[in-house]
């Protein structure tokens, strides 16, 4: 780890070339990984990501440089090239005194990951490809994963901003395919948890197989779903994918800020029906999402972004902040210490509601169980989403299951029609890849129900 010395150092330095700001991100990261497949081990990897990035702000405009030397040497170059690249002489800045933050380490590992687990973590994996593989003879193939991520970080900036913060996480995945002639579908279970090695050993891997192949199968049998516009009930949980990229790529601060977004411009106003509270929270204990600090070193936090349909916040960085003159909301984030950070979310919900019966309501609709893979413009807000399990509403009853579905619409007028909130909140856990990198994130919401979304599918 780095001398408070060292980056007092490297921090001043760094203001050589007249910026108002330094700052220095320091980490030191472990990743393990396996899959299993086809009956056998098919990779396993392990490494280590160690290095600093040293970013100078001047302004509305910074330069950035990394190393993966963190000597003296080579962190006082960095510097150097960065402090060169700024270009602005003018008086140089001092580094106010750095005094170390309180740690809030969110992510509590109860057992460090190890060499000492390789032989635990081929059995959980072969356990669930097994119990995939069984469920029927349809499944062709089932593919199972473990993940884990240890990652202690240093962040310190010149105006006296010091702090260390840990994170680890742990993540299961089984995919199980169903085949059929040239059809295919597939099923898929993913958990993850702000947590150490303990994560694996709490979980029930043949139920999440199983669960993955029964949506496979499930869905290979199905008949295609019709097309047109019509009311959707869209599940808990990973249903939370929707507002995440229609809606929470919208409202950082590095889209708002520059006028990019449909939602720049309307705080304070009515942008979503009122059964409509949207969250994001960094702050929550072992959520994948949280962290104790940004990547800037600003605390996380509970951020409110909208509240019974009203706009009430941004998701705000050092830069977001001088942009729009908003405090920030510790959502500086980066994939390492290779990216700059910029405004992103970290696990993004709809809060519950309390309203029941919404498939009940619906004479002829869709129940989206389970939501897939998508695009949006996050500049409109304009999204279509695959259903990866869905089944047709008649008479306020699941009738049958459909396939093929996908959700088409725009963001800022989906979420006006959210008209039934239920109080069933769930999680699920992701990667979100932008422009500071690919990084972990939760989305989150109960049940709800859109009042009207265009549905694609097949003509009748």
């Amino acid at each position: 780890m780095l001398s408070k010395s060292l980056i007092e150092s490297v921090l001043t330095a760094a203001l050589a070339g007249g910026g108002d700001l330094s700052e220095l991100f320091f980490e030191d990261t472990r990743r393990n990984s396996l899959e299993y497949r086809d009956s056998k081990v098919q990779t396993v990897l392990s490494g280590r990501d160690y290095g600093a990035g040293i970013r100078v702000l001047n302004g509305l405009n910074y330069v950035y440089a990394y190393t993966a030397d963190v000597s003296e040497a080579g962190l006082m170059a960095a510097a150097r090239a960065a402090a060169t690249a700024v270009g602005q002489q003018r008086k140089m800045r001092e580094v106010r005194n750095l005094t170390l933050a309180p740690r809030r380490d969110l992510q509590p590992a109860l057992i460090l990951p190890g060499a000492s687990h390789a032989q635990e973590r081929v059995s959980l994996a072969r356990a669930a490809h097994d119990a995939a593989r069984a469920y029927s003879p349809e499944i062709v193939q089932a593919t199972a994963s473990l993940a884990d991520v240890c990652q202690d970080v240093i962040i310190a900036n010149s105006d006296g901003v010091y702090v260390e913060d840990s994170r680890h996480r742990a993540r299961f995945m089984i995919n199980a395919a169903a085949a059929k002639g040239d059809e295919m579908q597939t099923g898929y279970q993913a958990p993850g948890r702000g947590a150490g090695f303990e994560f694996f050993r709490s979980l029930d891997v043949d139920a999440l197989a199983k669960s993955a192949a029964e949506t496979a199968v499930t869905m290979l049998h199905a008949p295609f779903a019709p097309a047109g516009t019509m009311p959707v009930v869209v599940g808990n949980g990973f249903g939370g994918v929707i507002f995440h990229e229609a809606c929470g790529h919208s409202l950082e601060s590095i889209r708002t800020g520059k006028n990019q977004s449909e939602f720049s411009g309307k705080m304070g106003q009515k942008v979503a029906n009122s059964k409509v509270t949207a969250i994001d929270d960094g702050s929550l204990m072992g959520y994948w999402g949280s962290c104790g600090y940004d990547d800037e070193g600003t605390p996380t936090q509970r951020n409110i972004l909208i509240d019974k349909g009203i706009l009430t916040g941004n998701l705000v960085d050092t830069l977001g902040s001088r942009r729009m003159g908003l405090a920030k909301t510790g959502s500086g984030r980066r994939q390492s210490y290779r990216f700059a950070p910029v405004s992103r979310m970290n696990n993004t919900f709809i809060a519950p509601g309390n309203d029941t019966g919404l498939i009940e309501t619906i004479g002829y609709g869709l129940y989206a169980k389970q939501m897939g893979g998508g695009s949006v413009d996050t500049l409109t807000g304009e999204f279509n989403f695959a259903v990866l399990e869905g089944y047709l509403i008649k008479n306020g009853k699941i009738d049958s299951p459909v396939r093929g579905a996908t959700l088409i619409g725009k963001g800022s007028e989906i979420i006006q029609r959210i008209d039934m909130v239920s109080g069933d909140l769930a999680h699920s856990e992701g990667m979100c890849g932008a422009e500071s990198g690919s990084i972990p994130t939760c989305v989150g919401q109960p049940m709800i129900r859109v009042s009207s979304i265009l549905v694609g599918g097949r003509e009748a």
